[in-house]
């Protein structure tokens, strides 16, 4: 196990490397100078302006400014931001917890109903309660974010008035924020008001980042599910007269739920992708609203910042879905 542990650990390193690379690469792509885009419309002189880029370090040749960043980062610096003059690393995590927050609302929820609905689907095989499930599936996981969000908050929000369009909880309440999760500060202020406020905010974005690894775990269980019922050591069970639900939920679905256990952690990179059209639509001030609003000011360090905090992450959580796999799965380590 140990081995097999330190041989993922040492893919992370090319990992790494490549993610830094290649978000350094694309970032100075795209379009527009941020030192221009720093002093806005008021114009700079020439000679200020050149200042500028070569305090900042945008005159030098671009591979040395990558490893000029390289070297920074292994430092555990990421640089401060063009716009507010803050660490990047500050900046993450203040405003981290939204983002973890509504992310684990959103698979919190695609769990709870996802992995049910496709367990009922296997065992209904092949009825109008299969096929319907399996048509909704598809259609949740083809539905682009950005405009399921809006009809969202077009029935919802504007037509209906049943849930808040934006933000994480009303003006009207001030929530001392201790830990970043809103949720937590509100209960812990014990303000009735204020969790109602901040749960309705949650609504909507939970359930539009969550439609579409709901739809996959629904389809991954009845498919794993499925596999599982034809084995022997069911047909087994069920000879020895045990209950339905015993043998559906202890012997069955416990064996089903290893492949979707790595489907749900490897849709934790998904959830952070998903999360930054989600917030930006909702206005959550999450990591997503952050790096979005960096993108249109040109903010390099916010930007290389966020693209690598959050890869960081995603390796991390797929280090540990492959090192989980492994427990529950000896074969693989072989």
């Amino acid at each position: 196990m140990l081995r097999y542990l330190l041989r993922r650990i040492m893919l992370i390193i090319p990992t790494f490397v490549g993610v830094t690379l290649l978000s350094f690469t694309l970032i100075h792509l795209v379009p527009g100078d941020p030192i221009e885009a720093r002093v806005g419309e008021r114009g700079i002189a020439p000679e200020r302006l050149a200042q500028l880029r070569a305090e900042m370090g945008y005159d030098q040749p671009m591979w040395k400014q990558f490893l000029d960043y390289e070297r920074q980062v292994v430092s555990g610096d990421l640089g401060l931001s063009t716009v507010t003059h803050q660490p990047v690393w500050h900046e993450f995590l203040s405003l981290f917890p939204a983002t973890i927050e509504l992310s684990v609302c959103a698979v919190s929820f695609a769990v709870l109903i996802g992995i049910p609905l496709g367990m009922i689907a296997a065992l209904r095989r092949g009825t109008a309660f299969d096929f319907g499930l399996m048509g909704a599936s598809v259609t949740g996981a083809s539905m682009p974010i950005f405009w399921w969000g809006l009809m969202m908050i077009l029935v919802f929000s504007v037509s209906l008035g049943w849930t808040p369009v934006s933000g994480r909880v009303s003006d009207m309440y001030f929530v001392e924020p201790w830990s970043g999760f809103m949720l937590l500060d509100c209960w812990w202020s014990d303000d009735e008001g204020a969790c109602r406020s901040a749960a309705s905010h949650l609504i909507l974005p939970t359930i539009v980042l969550g439609t579409i690894p709901l739809a996959n775990f629904a389809r991954m269980t009845r498919s794993s599910m499925l596999e599982v019922l034809g084995e022997d050591y069911v047909r087994t069970a069920r000879a020895k007269g045990l209950s339905d639900v015993r043998v559906n939920v202890v012997h069955a679905l416990r064996n089903a739920l290893i492949p979707v256990a790595t489907v749900i952690g490897l849709s934790i990179g998904g959830l952070l992708g998903g999360a930054i059209l989600t917030e930006t639509i909702f206005a959550w001030p999450g990591v997503g609203h952050w790096i979005i609003e960096s993108i249109q000011a040109r903010d390099y360090p916010v930007l290389q910042g966020g693209t690598l905090l959050i890869a960081i992450i995603v390796i991390g959580v797929n280090l540990g879905v492959d090192v989980m796999y492994s427990v529950l799965n000896p074969r693989i380590r072989r």
